[in-house]
């Protein structure tokens, strides 16, 4: 594969965004396997295969100044202008959060952890196709376990892809996972069902855009009509995957017990912590990915 480094991008940020916060949560962040990314001040490397095409990129992503960052894509030529698209999704800039700060004005609980974890927004899995990977592999496994398959599956099956000086590894696109027929150890049911995503990523099913553009309720019926996807799953997938912005976790149980612990709502049922999350809208997902990260560091203290 040809590639070119192209001229840098500048995807202008709506509302506080902190590149470092990013980097440092990707760092942190079990599923993506990236302990490295947050050892560069203001600086953040990905490698993905670019939806549609699905040809691999390589990105460097710079903020040199507050609002806004530079995007520098190594990738086909056709790709590049994807490939920024993407990560202005994977970082969530794709979404104006101007007005973030007034749930946190409405909500004691959410401006805590606004000025707890200033320009935090959702970092995503590359695209709901390895959103749904990620589903699947990490199946009944323990996270870290899974992310050791997920790595080692990038590894051995994946494209290598330099980007600026580091060299990093890019996920199997969906026609070359297609194509093995056997996947380092995992069990011939978790093949099959991660062939049938790398078909659905084929057939635009896993779309992001598309995702997006549905009602939540009509997205995550269809995302459960492929096989290993469960309602964690398929929230999984249009949250982390395809970036939408506001929709509450239901199957998310550690975010429930997170909410339970910061409202003083001990024994609130499912859809007593939906009615308090209301009050996020339009961007109850970003507030729950404030919550769950509030657990994990406490988790960890």
């Amino acid at each position: 594969m040809t590639t070119i480094l192209h001229r840098p991008a500048r995807i202008v940020a709506k509302g506080p965004f902190d590149l470092g916060a990013s980097a440092r949560f990707l760092a942190g962040f079990t599923p993506a396997a990236r302990p490295d990314a947050g050892d560069e001040a203001g600086t953040l490397r990905l490698a993905f295969p670019v939806e549609g095409t699905w040809e691999h990129a390589g990105v460097l992503v710079r903020q040199r100044a507050p609002g806004s960052v530079e995007v520098s894509v190594e990738a086909g030529h056709r790709v590049a202008g994807e490939a920024v698209r993407q990560v202005q999704r994977i970082l969530s800039l794709d979404v104006d959060g101007s007005g973030f700060a007034a749930v946190g004005e409405a909500d004691p609980v959410v401006e805590r952890l606004l000025e707890r974890y200033p320009g935090l927004r959702p970092v995503l899995f590359p695209s709901p196709y390895e959103a749904a990977c990620w589903a699947i592999i990490g199946n009944q496994l323990r996270m870290v376990s899974a992310a050791q398959l997920k790595r080692r599956l990038a590894e051995r099956h994946g494209v290598s892809v330099e980007v600026s000086g580091h060299r990093l590894v890019s996920f199997p696109a969906p026609a070359e996972l297609l194509a093995l027929d056997r996947l380092l150890d995992l069990p011939e049911v978790k093949v099959r069902r991660l062939h049938s995503i790398a078909r659905a990523a084929l057939d635009g099913v896993l779309d992001a855009a598309a995702l997006r553009a549905m009602d939540p309720g009509e997205a995550l019926y269809r995302l459960q009509k492929l096989p290993g996807i469960g309602p964690f799953s398929a929230q999984l997938i249009l949250i982390r995957g395809a970036g939408h912005p506001d929709v509450f976790p239901t199957a998310e149980e550690r975010l429930h017990t997170e909410m339970r612990t910061l409202y003083r709502r001990p024994e609130a049922k499912v859809t007593e912590l939906e009615r308090i999350a209301r009050g996020w809208r339009p961007y109850r997902s970003w507030v729950a990915l404030l919550l769950r990260t509030n657990r994990e560091a406490r988790s960890a203290s």
